[in-house]
This record gives structure tokens, C-alpha cells and sequence, in this order.
């Protein structure tokens, strides 16, 4: 049995729906949030910027190799 390793990942993107979509995407595939959520203002685009943590549990070898995405 493979040895169960937790993998992180950090969400970001401008504050709107595409971003609410992206996180609840992840949720659905097991992902949970891990802490609060980070706003920060981006002068050059002149929109709010969004970040969530999110880990995820699973029983396969880390590797930098890993698409995270693809958990």
C-alpha cells in the first residue's frame, strides 16, 4: 500500500465567478480548503486578485513530477 501524502495547492485569480468555479471544481474532486482566503489589489489590472489554499490526501508517491491539477 502506497504511503498516503497530503498535496497542496494554491488557487488564484481575479475575484469573480471563473474563481468561485475554479475552487468549487476542486472541491468536487476532493480538495478541501486550508485556511482563510487572500485578497490583494492589482494596480496594473485595476481588479482584486483572490488565493485560496487547498489540500488534498492521496495515496500516491510524491513526485515534483505530479500534475496536482490532475488529483
Amino acid at each position: 500500500m502506497p504511503k498516503q501524502n497530503t498535496l497542496y495547492r494554491y488557487l488564484t485569480g481575479p475575484d469573480d465567478a471563473s474563481f468561485c468555479h475554479r475552487v468549487s471544481e476542486a472541491l468536487s474532486k476532493g480538495w478541501v480548503l486550508y485556511g482563510h482566503p487572500t485578497l490583494t489589489y492589482d494596480e496594473k489590472t485595476q481588479r482584486v486578485i483572490c488565493g485560496q489554499a487547498i489540500i488534498k490526501d492521496v495515496e500516491v508517491p510524491y513526485s515534483p513530477d505530479l500534475k496536482l491539477s490532475e488529483q
